[in-house]
Protein backbone atom coordinates (compact mmCIF):
# COMPACT_ATOMS: atom_id res chain seq x y z
CA UNK A 1 0.00 0.00 0.00
CA UNK A 2 2.74 2.17 0.51
CA UNK A 3 3.75 4.29 -2.75
CA UNK A 4 7.21 5.85 -2.75
CA UNK A 5 7.76 9.74 -2.67
CA UNK A 6 10.54 11.18 -4.64
CA UNK A 7 12.21 14.43 -2.83
CA UNK A 8 12.41 17.67 -4.34
CA UNK A 9 15.78 19.23 -4.01
CA UNK A 10 16.61 23.27 -3.44
CA UNK A 11 18.51 24.63 -6.26
CA UNK A 12 21.96 25.87 -5.41
CA UNK A 13 21.26 28.91 -6.60
CA UNK A 14 18.35 29.19 -4.18
CA UNK A 15 20.23 28.92 -1.80
CA UNK A 16 22.63 30.87 -2.30
CA UNK A 17 20.42 33.38 -2.56
CA UNK A 18 18.07 33.00 0.10
CA UNK A 19 17.98 34.03 3.79
CA UNK A 20 16.14 31.60 6.07
CA UNK A 21 15.11 32.22 9.54
CA UNK A 22 14.86 28.72 11.40
CA UNK A 23 13.20 30.09 14.64
CA UNK A 24 12.52 27.52 17.13
CA UNK A 25 12.59 27.50 21.22
CA UNK A 26 15.52 25.51 21.58
CA UNK A 27 17.29 26.66 18.04
CA UNK A 28 20.11 27.69 19.76
CA UNK A 29 20.61 24.41 22.44
CA UNK A 30 23.05 21.78 22.01
CA UNK A 31 20.22 18.98 21.54
CA UNK A 32 19.65 17.44 24.77
CA UNK A 33 16.47 16.64 26.62
CA UNK A 34 15.10 19.09 28.23
CA UNK A 35 13.24 18.93 31.64
CA UNK A 36 9.78 20.09 31.20
CA UNK A 37 10.22 20.05 26.40
CA UNK A 38 11.40 16.87 26.70
CA UNK A 39 12.51 15.55 23.44
CA UNK A 40 11.47 18.84 21.59
CA UNK A 41 14.81 20.49 22.37
CA UNK A 42 16.18 16.90 20.66
CA UNK A 43 13.99 17.68 17.40
CA UNK A 44 14.46 21.28 17.04
CA UNK A 45 18.31 20.87 17.07
CA UNK A 46 17.89 18.07 14.66
CA UNK A 47 16.20 20.66 12.57
CA UNK A 48 18.98 22.89 12.52
CA UNK A 49 21.26 20.61 11.85
CA UNK A 50 19.48 19.64 8.90
CA UNK A 51 18.56 22.70 7.78
CA UNK A 52 22.78 23.63 8.32
CA UNK A 53 24.11 20.35 6.19
CA UNK A 54 21.59 21.58 3.18
CA UNK A 55 23.93 24.57 2.75
CA UNK A 56 20.97 26.87 3.42
CA UNK A 57 21.84 30.48 4.19
CA UNK A 58 20.54 30.30 8.70
CA UNK A 59 19.77 32.87 10.83
CA UNK A 60 18.82 31.72 13.89
CA UNK A 61 16.15 32.60 16.61
CA UNK A 62 14.39 31.21 19.36
CA UNK A 63 12.48 34.14 20.63
CA UNK A 64 8.60 35.90 19.00
CA UNK A 65 10.71 39.19 19.55
CA UNK A 66 12.92 38.49 16.65
CA UNK A 67 10.32 39.47 14.51
CA UNK A 68 8.43 41.97 15.61
CA UNK A 69 11.09 44.26 14.00
CA UNK A 70 11.96 42.93 10.39
CA UNK A 71 14.91 40.84 10.45
CA UNK A 72 16.15 41.31 7.17
CA UNK A 73 15.52 37.31 6.28
CA UNK A 74 14.05 36.01 2.95
CA UNK A 75 11.54 33.40 4.28
CA UNK A 76 10.62 31.42 7.87
CA UNK A 77 11.24 27.97 9.10
CA UNK A 78 9.02 28.56 11.99
CA UNK A 79 9.19 26.04 14.72
CA UNK A 80 7.61 28.04 17.78
CA UNK A 81 4.47 26.57 18.31
CA UNK A 82 3.68 26.17 21.84
CA UNK A 83 4.14 29.92 23.20
CA UNK A 84 2.29 29.06 27.07
CA UNK A 85 -0.95 31.67 26.26
CA UNK A 86 -4.00 30.87 24.69
CA UNK A 87 -3.74 30.75 20.14
CA UNK A 88 0.12 31.03 20.64
CA UNK A 89 -0.34 28.66 17.27
CA UNK A 90 -0.96 31.87 15.54
CA UNK A 91 1.51 34.24 16.49
CA UNK A 92 4.45 33.75 14.19
CA UNK A 93 2.16 33.34 11.36
CA UNK A 94 0.59 36.66 12.05
CA UNK A 95 4.39 38.01 12.94
CA UNK A 96 5.38 37.22 9.46
CA UNK A 97 2.78 37.94 7.73
CA UNK A 98 2.66 41.88 9.48
CA UNK A 99 5.79 41.99 8.01
CA UNK A 100 5.53 40.77 4.82
CA UNK A 101 7.74 37.54 4.93
CA UNK A 102 6.77 34.50 3.42
CA UNK A 103 6.73 31.23 5.75
CA UNK A 104 6.53 27.67 6.18
CA UNK A 105 2.97 26.09 6.98
CA UNK A 106 -0.65 27.61 7.09
CA UNK A 107 -1.71 30.96 7.53
CA UNK A 108 -2.98 32.56 10.53
CA UNK A 109 -6.71 31.99 10.31
CA UNK A 110 -5.48 28.58 9.28
CA UNK A 111 -3.62 27.50 11.89
CA UNK A 112 -5.91 29.18 14.34
CA UNK A 113 -8.50 26.89 13.10
CA UNK A 114 -6.77 23.45 13.25
CA UNK A 115 -5.77 24.37 17.14
CA UNK A 116 -8.68 24.96 18.17
CA UNK A 117 -10.03 21.42 18.61
CA UNK A 118 -13.91 22.26 18.37
CA UNK A 119 -13.48 24.42 15.11
CA UNK A 120 -12.03 21.81 13.89
CA UNK A 121 -14.26 19.20 14.77
CA UNK A 122 -17.54 21.31 13.44
CA UNK A 123 -15.60 21.46 10.06
CA UNK A 124 -15.27 17.39 10.02
CA UNK A 125 -19.11 17.17 11.40
CA UNK A 126 -20.23 18.94 8.39
CA UNK A 127 -17.88 16.69 6.16
CA UNK A 128 -20.08 13.63 7.31
CA UNK A 129 -16.60 12.45 9.28
CA UNK A 130 -17.49 10.80 11.98
CA UNK A 131 -16.03 12.23 15.69
CA UNK A 132 -17.21 11.91 19.21
CA UNK A 133 -19.44 14.14 20.63
CA UNK A 134 -17.93 17.43 22.64
CA UNK A 135 -18.24 20.46 24.87
CA UNK A 136 -16.66 23.17 24.59
CA UNK A 137 -16.01 25.73 27.35
CA UNK A 138 -14.66 28.83 26.50
CA UNK A 139 -13.11 30.91 29.42
CA UNK A 140 -15.19 32.92 30.87
CA UNK A 141 -18.95 31.93 29.76
CA UNK A 142 -21.04 29.56 32.03
CA UNK A 143 -19.96 25.84 32.65
CA UNK A 144 -23.21 23.97 32.63
CA UNK A 145 -24.28 19.72 32.85
CA UNK A 146 -26.64 20.54 30.16
CA UNK A 147 -23.78 20.96 27.89
CA UNK A 148 -22.10 18.27 28.37
CA UNK A 149 -22.47 14.77 26.19
CA UNK A 150 -21.78 12.70 29.82
CA UNK A 151 -20.24 9.17 29.53
CA UNK A 152 -18.69 6.53 32.03
CA UNK A 153 -15.77 8.27 31.56
CA UNK A 154 -14.44 11.34 30.42
CA UNK A 155 -11.59 13.24 28.50
CA UNK A 156 -10.96 16.90 29.83
CA UNK A 157 -8.02 18.94 28.16
CA UNK A 158 -7.13 22.61 26.74
CA UNK A 159 -8.86 23.21 23.87
CA UNK A 160 -5.46 24.31 22.03
CA UNK A 161 -3.06 22.09 23.63
CA UNK A 162 -0.50 19.76 22.00
CA UNK A 163 1.30 16.27 22.82
CA UNK A 164 -1.33 16.17 25.54
CA UNK A 165 -0.68 18.81 27.60
CA UNK A 166 -3.17 19.31 30.42
CA UNK A 167 -5.38 16.33 29.94
CA UNK A 168 -7.22 14.92 32.51
CA UNK A 169 -10.41 12.10 33.06
CA UNK A 170 -13.38 12.40 35.12
CA UNK A 171 -16.54 9.66 35.75
CA UNK A 172 -18.75 12.02 36.85
CA UNK A 173 -19.80 15.89 36.52
CA UNK A 174 -18.37 16.92 39.46
CA UNK A 175 -14.99 16.06 38.17
CA UNK A 176 -15.44 17.35 34.67
CA UNK A 177 -16.33 20.30 36.35
CA UNK A 178 -13.06 20.85 38.14
CA UNK A 179 -10.95 19.70 35.71
CA UNK A 180 -12.91 22.39 33.36
CA UNK A 181 -11.91 24.94 36.31
CA UNK A 182 -8.83 24.46 36.38
CA UNK A 183 -7.75 24.65 32.64
CA UNK A 184 -9.52 27.97 32.99
CA UNK A 185 -7.25 28.59 36.10
CA UNK A 186 -4.50 28.42 34.08
CA UNK A 187 -6.01 30.42 30.97
CA UNK A 188 -6.83 27.87 28.60
CA UNK A 189 -10.61 27.33 27.20
CA UNK A 190 -11.35 23.58 27.73
CA UNK A 191 -13.22 21.16 25.30
CA UNK A 192 -14.47 17.39 26.81
CA UNK A 193 -15.71 14.84 25.37
CA UNK A 194 -16.00 10.76 26.33
CA UNK A 195 -13.02 8.80 26.04
CA UNK A 196 -12.82 6.65 23.01
CA UNK A 197 -11.01 3.33 23.53
CA UNK A 198 -8.65 2.13 20.65
CA UNK A 199 -4.79 3.08 19.28
CA UNK A 200 -4.79 6.41 17.37
CA UNK A 201 -3.71 6.42 13.44
CA UNK A 202 -1.46 9.01 12.85
CA UNK A 203 -1.65 10.17 9.09
CA UNK A 204 0.56 12.37 8.21
CA UNK A 205 0.40 14.64 5.18
CA UNK A 206 2.87 17.25 2.89
CA UNK A 207 2.69 18.86 -0.08
CA UNK A 208 4.67 17.74 -3.32
CA UNK A 209 4.21 19.82 -6.56
CA UNK A 210 1.67 21.93 -5.08
CA UNK A 211 -0.56 18.84 -4.26
CA UNK A 212 -1.12 16.96 -0.62
CA UNK A 213 0.55 13.56 -0.45
CA UNK A 214 -1.00 10.84 1.91
CA UNK A 215 2.42 9.35 3.87
CA UNK A 216 2.25 5.91 5.20
CA UNK A 217 0.31 6.18 8.06
CA UNK A 218 1.20 4.91 11.51
CA UNK A 219 -0.41 4.02 14.65
CA UNK A 220 0.30 4.32 18.41
CA UNK A 221 -0.86 0.65 19.08
CA UNK A 222 -1.58 0.96 23.01
CA UNK A 223 -1.16 -2.35 24.90
CA UNK A 224 -4.36 -1.23 26.98
CA UNK A 225 -6.72 0.37 25.17
CA UNK A 226 -8.16 2.46 28.03
CA UNK A 227 -4.94 3.96 28.61
CA UNK A 228 -5.07 7.65 28.50
CA UNK A 229 -1.68 8.70 27.22
CA UNK A 230 0.10 12.11 28.74
CA UNK A 231 2.28 14.75 28.34
CA UNK A 232 4.94 13.35 29.94
CA UNK A 233 4.87 10.42 28.26
CA UNK A 234 4.65 11.71 24.32
CA UNK A 235 8.11 13.96 25.53
CA UNK A 236 9.88 11.20 26.76
CA UNK A 237 9.87 12.71 30.30
CA UNK A 238 9.02 8.74 31.61
CA UNK A 239 9.35 5.83 30.57
CA UNK A 240 5.97 4.52 28.41
CA UNK A 241 7.78 1.50 26.52
CA UNK A 242 5.63 -1.10 28.01
CA UNK A 243 2.07 1.36 27.58
CA UNK A 244 2.24 1.63 23.58
CA UNK A 245 4.67 1.64 20.16
CA UNK A 246 4.45 3.41 17.12
CA UNK A 247 4.10 1.05 13.90
CA UNK A 248 3.05 1.51 9.72
CA UNK A 249 -0.54 0.96 9.70
CA UNK A 250 -1.26 -0.61 6.67
CA UNK A 251 -4.57 -2.33 7.29
CA UNK A 252 -6.12 -3.70 3.88
CA UNK A 253 -10.10 -2.35 5.48
CA UNK A 254 -9.57 0.59 7.67
CA UNK A 255 -6.16 2.40 6.21
CA UNK A 256 -8.74 2.91 2.67
CA UNK A 257 -11.21 4.50 4.75
CA UNK A 258 -9.09 6.26 6.78
CA UNK A 259 -7.61 8.04 3.83
CA UNK A 260 -10.57 8.84 2.49
CA UNK A 261 -11.52 10.72 5.62
CA UNK A 262 -7.87 12.71 5.52
CA UNK A 263 -8.71 13.72 2.27
CA UNK A 264 -11.83 15.34 2.71
CA UNK A 265 -10.21 17.00 5.74
CA UNK A 266 -7.24 18.05 4.18
CA UNK A 267 -9.27 19.90 1.52
CA UNK A 268 -10.21 22.35 4.64
CA UNK A 269 -6.66 23.71 5.29
CA UNK A 270 -5.12 24.03 1.93
CA UNK A 271 -2.24 25.37 1.41
CA UNK A 272 -0.78 23.77 4.75
CA UNK A 273 2.76 22.57 3.51
CA UNK A 274 2.53 19.89 6.64
CA UNK A 275 0.58 18.62 9.24
CA UNK A 276 -0.70 15.48 10.80
CA UNK A 277 -4.46 13.92 10.81
CA UNK A 278 -5.30 12.32 13.63
CA UNK A 279 -8.33 9.27 14.65
CA UNK A 280 -8.91 7.08 17.13
CA UNK A 281 -9.73 3.40 16.22
CA UNK A 282 -11.59 1.29 17.85
CA UNK A 283 -10.90 -2.20 16.40
CA UNK A 284 -13.10 -4.49 18.94
CA UNK A 285 -16.39 -2.14 17.72
CA UNK A 286 -15.23 -1.46 14.12
CA UNK A 287 -15.21 1.98 14.58
CA UNK A 288 -12.77 5.44 13.60
CA UNK A 289 -13.80 8.85 14.67
CA UNK A 290 -11.52 11.36 13.95
CA UNK A 291 -9.52 13.15 16.79
CA UNK A 292 -7.83 16.54 15.95
CA UNK A 293 -5.31 17.90 13.07
CA UNK A 294 -1.89 19.38 14.12
CA UNK A 295 -0.48 21.36 11.45
CA UNK A 296 2.86 22.64 11.91
CA UNK A 297 3.49 19.44 13.79
CA UNK A 298 6.42 17.24 14.90
CA UNK A 299 8.38 16.40 11.87
CA UNK A 300 11.60 14.28 14.29
CA UNK A 301 12.84 11.53 12.92
CA UNK A 302 11.32 9.25 16.05
CA UNK A 303 8.19 10.07 15.63
CA UNK A 304 5.55 10.10 13.28
CA UNK A 305 7.03 11.90 10.18
CA UNK A 306 10.20 10.41 10.70
CA UNK A 307 9.17 6.97 10.80
CA UNK A 308 6.67 7.21 7.97
CA UNK A 309 9.49 8.94 5.65
CA UNK A 310 11.37 5.97 6.14
CA UNK A 311 8.73 3.83 4.66
CA UNK A 312 7.95 6.23 1.99
CA UNK A 313 11.62 5.96 0.92
CA UNK A 314 12.69 9.37 2.36
CA UNK A 315 15.35 10.54 4.62
CA UNK A 316 15.02 12.52 7.29
CA UNK A 317 17.07 14.69 5.30
CA UNK A 318 15.14 14.42 2.30
CA UNK A 319 11.96 14.77 4.11
CA UNK A 320 12.71 18.04 5.46
CA UNK A 321 14.43 19.74 2.41
CA UNK A 322 10.86 18.32 -0.08
CA UNK A 323 8.63 20.70 2.80
CA UNK A 324 10.65 23.59 2.87
CA UNK A 325 11.64 23.28 -1.04
CA UNK A 326 7.58 22.43 -2.17
CA UNK A 327 7.01 26.25 0.27
CA UNK A 328 9.83 28.31 -1.46
CA UNK A 329 8.25 27.10 -4.54
CA UNK A 330 4.74 28.23 -3.56
CA UNK A 331 5.53 31.62 -2.52
CA UNK A 332 7.14 32.32 -5.53
CA UNK A 333 10.51 32.32 -3.74
CA UNK A 334 11.94 29.67 -6.55
CA UNK A 335 11.02 28.82 -9.83
CA UNK A 336 9.16 25.10 -10.01
CA UNK A 337 10.97 23.89 -13.52
CA UNK A 338 14.28 24.30 -11.30
CA UNK A 339 13.53 21.80 -8.65
CA UNK A 340 15.09 18.86 -9.29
Amino acid sequence: MTQPIKPLRIPQEAKDRLKIMFIAKHALGDGTLHPEDGNHAVYHHEVRTILEGLGINLVLANKYEALFENPGVDFVFPLLNRGGFLNSEMMLPLLCTRLGIPYLGASPILRGLSDDKHLTKLEAKSRGIPTAPWAIYRRGAPVREADCPMAERMVIKPNASSASWGVGDAGDWAGVKAAVEGIHDQGHDAIVEPFLNGSDVEVPVITVNGEPVVMPMMMFRQADPTHLRTYWEKRDLVDRTQKYELFAFEDKEWAPKIDALTRKMVEVFRPFDYGRYEFRLDEEKGEVQMLEVNLNCNLWSQKVYGRSAVLAGLTQEQLIETILCESLARHGLIDRDAIA
